[in-house]
């Protein structure tokens, strides 16, 4: 699993458990949590497949 996508699912785990205390707290910051949860996911997703198609970056130098 690449890095990126590593750092995006640890982000995504963070980011539902900040949403969850948000909400149980009685506060509606947790739709911002929700959110960043949502696009961090995507973000996880996209540099999964990514390095399984082979597109990964480049080694030049």
């Amino acid at each position: 699993m690449p890095r990126l996508a590593i750092y995006a699912l640890a982000v995504c785990v963070l980011a539902v458990a900040a949403a969850v205390v948000s909400f149980v707290q009685g506060s509606w910051l947790g739709v911002v949590w929700v959110l960043l949860a949502g696009l961090s996911s995507n973000m996880c997703w996209y540099y999964v497949k990514r390095a399984r198609s082979g597109h990964g970056p480049s080694v030049t130098g």
